[in-house]
């Protein structure tokens, strides 16, 4: 059963704002998402529009304020963290992990004397991905792996350890290679200069700050707090899909463990480009951007990495954005340079080319006046 688009939340402005973002919603559903849910912010105040449903075998329809798994958009409130701990002088982006974290980056080519925190923090390090290799982290490769392992507590060091038994991707500041160690060791960097773990200081610098009272940046607990679609994705192993929603996130740390709503990252996105949360030399340094490539440019031709956000081009200009895919649950969103308009989406299964393309039609409905 497939329940029809429909709107959530609707502010006073031109209709059409909301007829569009329904359609829009609706055609992320046809894509092959099983639930969809998207929030605009503008001029005309917010709209929110769903379709689909919260769970495969139920009639539910996706709640106005569902919280979700916001995956590698972690990195931006990550990247921000360290962006402000630069700015007091408790750490400066050309210092070397080593400096920071002596001996952690060594072996097979690895060498934390020659990567900076900049280039961890740009994926420029040329460290191998954790999450590449199946054999390094097996609960991606079938449905029994990932029950077995759904509950296990990972450590930061744990998994930075396993991704240096592999030789470095390229040398350190000579290339683009997203990886998700750097934002592993940008964590580990944020406990030893401040003595918190980064979720406490993301909670301390960022959630307290801006109020984002639906925003949370667990350790270890599998549940997410609030009402919250249902996550699912497809194994190898079986022909169904696998509801996937409780997981232990410290698989994802610093590089994807945060959950939020679409109303959240709006404010949060909006705050950052509007340069409410770092002093004018370091919102140059994050907004500073290098050309992306591999997957990120096959999704968005074009787009640019600075410091844990992304810039996306639009028919009418671009955006700064960082979408997340963890386990079931894509996040898409960002807001445009004047930070006038901004959109939130989340797709509760796994993204394809077919629904990126219609999340993209939807962004630049959305964010192009």
């Amino acid at each position: 059963m497939s329940l029809p688009a429909t709107p959530v939340s609707a502010a006073a402005g031109p209709l059409r704002d909301t007829a569009q973002l329904v359609h829009d919603v609706r055609a992320v559903h046809d894509a092959g998402a099983l639930g969809v849910l998207a929030r605009t912010d503008g001029p005309y105040g917010a709209r929110a529009a769903s379709a689909g449903r919260a769970e495969l075998h139920g009639t539910d329809p996706v709640a106005p304020h569902s919280h979700f798994r916001i995956g590698s958009t972690t990195k931006t409130f990550v990247a921000v963290v360290v962006l402000q701990l630069a700015a007091e002088g408790k750490l400066s982006l050309d210092d070397t992990v080593d400096s920071r974290l002596p001996g952690v980056v060594a072996g097979n080519g690895n060498d934390g004397r020659r990567i900076s925190i900049r280039q961890l923090l740009g994926h420029t390090s040329g460290l191998h991905d954790v999450y590449a290799d199946p054999a390094d982290f097996p609960q991606t490769r079938s449905a029994s792996a990932f029950r077995a392992l759904r509950f296990r507590t990972y450590t930061a060091a744990e998994l930075v350890g396993t991704a240096l038994r592999h030789a470095p991707d390229f040398a350190p500041g000579t290339d683009f290679g997203y990886s998700n160690t750097n934002y592993h060791l940008a964590g580990m960097i944020v406990e030893r200069v401040t003595g918190n773990s980064w979720q406490e200081e993301v909670r301390r610098r960022i959630i307290g700050p801006l109020a984002l009272a639906q925003t949370d940046a667990p350790a270890t607990s599998e549940h997410i707090r609030g009402p919250h679609p249902h996550a699912y994705r497809t194994f190898p192993d079986e022909p169904e899909p696998v509801d996937v929603t409780e997981v232990n996130p410290s698989f994802a740390g610093a590089a994807g463990a945060m959950t939020s709503t679409a109303h959240d990252l709006d404010r949060f996105f909006t705050a950052l480009v509007a340069g409410r949360l770092l002093p004018p030399r370091e919102q140059a340094e994050i907004l500073r951007t290098i050309p992306t490539a591999g997957d990120l440019n096959e999704a968005w031709p074009g787009s640019r990495y600075g410091l844990g956000i992304i810039w996306i081009p639009l028919p009418c200009g671009g955006y700064w954005s960082h979408p997340g895919d963890t386990f079931g649950y894509s996040t898409r969103g960002g807001v445009t340079p004047d930070a006038r308009r901004a959109y939130a989406l989340v797709v509760t299964s796994e993204a394809s080319e077919a629904t990126d393309r219609a999340v993209n039609d939807l962004a630049a409905n959305a964010l192009c006046p």
